[in-house]
């Protein structure tokens, strides 16, 4: 009888996850290059900022929500009603901190409440700004790994018992929570009350204050920090290139790297 020898497999190579963040070097060099080439000032940078914070933080949540929901029936009309609510929340807070801004840094003639003319003339000053905002938030647009590889029905309550059976016939892959080889959850009894929490559970997680649908606030406080910082330069006559320079290197440094990797399964 021949013998064989199993060779164990290869490790695989380790990542550089500092290495894979060239993405934000670029945009922090082609964010210098804007403010640089079109002469921008402190103006100019806070109203840039706060329009990536409206158009990036609302593309987020739209994002966060409906990748959840693909596939779902269900999610998508409660997606559609918390789309709603985050609509007018997120729209509001920016709309008071635009009437703010624009005291101090009126983009038309008039201070105060701005009007459809002065958040035109923002989008219109200020709108290539938003792609490099967009690589340094690109992170937040990736599908979530439990809905990548079998959509939201492979998420189920932890209260469902398995079912061991052998039977690969009436599997659905879809649904599928194994434990070894053979076991897996069933899909829950329609109207059930493991439905209804398998249904509502991913936005219940998003939803939680270290949960997805929050970025867009955490992000929206870093930038308006950033804005806070612009004005006091501005006051307190220290604006120069060099501050412009410092600041959007907070604003595009990968934060995230900080944070230990998990480790692989």
């Amino acid at each position: 009888m021949s013998e064989f020898t199993v060779k164990p497999a290869a490790a695989a190579p380790a990542r550089n996850r500092w290495l894979e963040a060239w993405p934000d070097a670029v945009a922090f060099a082609g964010g210098l290059a804007v403010s640089w080439f079109a002469g921008w000032e402190t103006k100019d940078l806070i109203w840039s900022l706060w329009l990536a914070s409206l158009v990036i933080g609302y593309a987020m949540i739209v994002w966060l929500i409906f990748s959840r929901a693909l596939g779902n029936s269900a999610l998508l009309i409660g997606g559609v009603f918390l789309l709603a609510f985050f609509t007018v929340h997120f729209g509001i807070f920016h709309l008071v901190h635009s009437v703010f801004l624009n005291v101090f840094f009126p983009v038309t003639d008039m201070k105060g409440f701005p009007d459809a003319t002065g958040y035109l003339v923002v989008l219109e000053k200020y709108w290539y700004f938003l792609p490099v905002a967009a690589v340094a938030e690109r992170e937040h647009f990736r599908r979530p790994p439990a809905m990548a590889g079998g959509g939201l029905n492979a998420v189920h309550s932890p209260a469902l018992p398995l079912d061991t059976s052998s039977d690969d016939s009436k599997r659905d892959p879809h649904n599928l929570l194994y434990t070894g080889q053979t076991g897996r959850r069933p899909n829950p009894i329609k109207g059930s009350p493991q439905q209804a929490a398998g249904d509502a559970s991913p936005f219940k997680e998003a939803m939680k204050k270290d949960g997805d649908m929050m970025k867009p606030y955490r992000n929206v406080v870093r930038l308006h920090l950033l804005i806070f910082f612009f004005a006091f330069a501005h006051f307190a006559k220290l604006e120069n290139f060099l501050v412009y320079t410092v600041v959007y290197a907070v604003y595009f440094f990968p934060w995230r790297l900080l944070r230990k990797e998990p480790p692989a399964a």
